[in-house]
């Protein structure tokens, strides 16, 4: 019988605000949240548990906690180019490695103007070639990578203003 591997969960961090005050929930115990069923989740904070119900309803989602309702804003990191009163032309875009590789080709050099929809490189991956291309249109504001490097997942490989 093979050894059991242990899979390590990913680190999730919650930011909430309670009557105006943020409230981290996060692994390292000032909090924590479990989601028992689908919408349904234990929450366990300063001592004492609570049961919160998630529910989408005409673009608006809410949490129950007993019989209290409250409206929330779910804001995700990742979609900071979503949020009000920023655009994506505000922001650099990095395009990243999706998986790990080797680049094969650059197709754009620093000080290029690329439109969206470009491709801006190739990476060869599980021997297959990806062409990543540019989301919107901009300037290659720097060039990270060069043709035969190895790169791993995540590696920014240009970056666009």
């Amino acid at each position: 019988m093979a050894p059991r591997r242990t899979v390590a969960k990913p680190e999730v961090k919650l930011q909430i605000s309670i009557d105006g005050r943020a409230v981290s929930l996060d692994s390292n115990g000032s909090g924590t949240v479990h989601e028992v069923a689908p919408g349904l989740y234990s929450v366990l904070y300063g001592g004492r548990s609570y049961e919160v119900r998630i529910v989408h309803n005409d673009g608006q989602w809410r949490a129950t906690v007993g019989d209290r309702s409250f409206a929330l804003d779910i804001q995700d990191p990742r979609d900071s180019a979503k949020r009000p009163g920023a655009t994506v032309g505000h922001l650099h875009q990095d395009i990243k490695a999706p998986m790990p590789g080797k680049v094969i080709r650059l197709l754009v050099r620093e000080g290029d103007e690329v439109n969206a929809g470009q491709g801006i490189a190739v990476v060869e991956a599980m021997k297959m070639q990806n062409e990543l291309k540019a989301l919107r249109a901009g300037r290659v504001l720097r060039v990270a990578v060069k043709d035969g490097d190895t790169v791993g997942a995540g590696d920014a490989l240009v970056t666009l203003e």
